[in-house]
């Protein structure tokens, strides 16, 4: 029986076609060479990135030398509204920062994204250009609950969505990953929704980013229950730490907070290889002024990440 054709596989071929129009031949990636993340049993550890929100105001080129003078394997890169790409300027200015990176031996590690709808062709344009350029995996859009509503109803209302969006990253090779994110009205903060959510989806086409700051902070002492609950859709870890003063949160430097250091063991009896990817949250990313100081900040929290993995 032939292949199925879907309203997403016709829109991903036309698609296909109009991202691709233009692209330097180098920076092409077959079908065959854009395959969703499985660990290498050849690798060591796990590929090292970093969130790069901070450097929207430096060059490509001049983001890529810091990234490879510290010891990244590669970064979490924010291609969205704000970000260092917006989603309309894909088509042009993504090859020119994965060329920068792949200058210094670096990828996109993770596309940060504001994508979680498969029918919004400036979405499926995205996609289309990550995956043409071999990027892997992207972070999605979150979901947000309407608290006057009754939740089990709305984490099914999402489910046809997510399905949508998984059988778009199926047919682009691409793979979607949810962060878990703290907030009284977010959508997988709790996690055990998000488990329900994504039944019978592979993490091959959507998992999961799991933020052990965000899963501390909504689980307390009972994270390493919603962290086993959810590991079979664990694609990704990010890592950030955090205090509590009073009734507020702050992020602090890695190490120094109470992101508990039992994690990092239990990645490592996991067997854990997917990417980690730092987030360096406690300096005011949107000062330009303070580039040079996120620098220092994240070369810290990396050799503590490493004392850690």
């Amino acid at each position: 029986m032939p292949n199925k054709i879907t309203r997403r596989t016709a829109l991903a071929s036309y698609l296909g076609t109009l991202a691709t129009a233009g692209l330097p031949e180098s920076l092409l990636v077959s079908r065959e060479k854009i395959l969703p993340f499985a660990p290498n049993p050849a690798v060591a550890r796990s590929p090292l990135c970093v969130f790069t929100k901070p450097f929207n105001s430096i060059s490509f080129d001049a983001l890529a030398d810091q990234i490879a003078a510290l010891g990244f394997d590669g970064i979490e890169a924010p291609i969205r509204k704000g970000g260092h790409i917006a989603p309309t300027e894909v088509p042009e200015k993504l090859p020119q920062l994965v060329e920068a990176l792949a200058k210094r031996n670096l990828k996109i590690t993770i596309l940060t994204s504001d994508i979680n709808d498969a029918s919004d062709p400036i979405s499926c344009n995205v996609l289309k250009v990550a995956a043409s350029l071999g990027i892997e995996r992207y972070r999605m859009k979150y979901l947000k609950y309407d608290l006057n509503q009754p939740i089990m109803e709305q984490i099914e209302s999402w489910r046809p969505q997510l399905n949508e969006l998984a059988e778009l990253n199926r047919d682009l090779g691409i793979t979607a990953v949810y962060q878990n994110h703290a907030g009284k009205n977010t959508f997988g903060a709790p996690l055990w929704d998000l488990s329900v959510a994504l039944k019978g989806i592979s993490p091959n086409d959507i998992g999961v980013a799991y933020d052990i700051r965000h899963a501390a902070v909504e689980g307390g002492l009972s994270w390493p229950i919603t962290f086993d609950l959810i590991w079979p859709h664990v694609d990704s870890v990010y890592v950030k730490d955090f205090v509590w003063e009073g009734k507020k949160l702050r992020n602090v430097p890695l190490g120094t907070g109470l992101v508990p250091k039992e994690f990092f063991k239990k990645l490592k009896t996991k067997k854990f290889t997917g990417p980690v990817s730092l987030h360096e949250e406690y300096l005011d990313h949107k000062n330009p002024e303070l580039v040079e100081q996120h620098w220092q900040a994240i070369k810290t929290d990396l050799e503590t990440l490493k004392s850690l993995i």
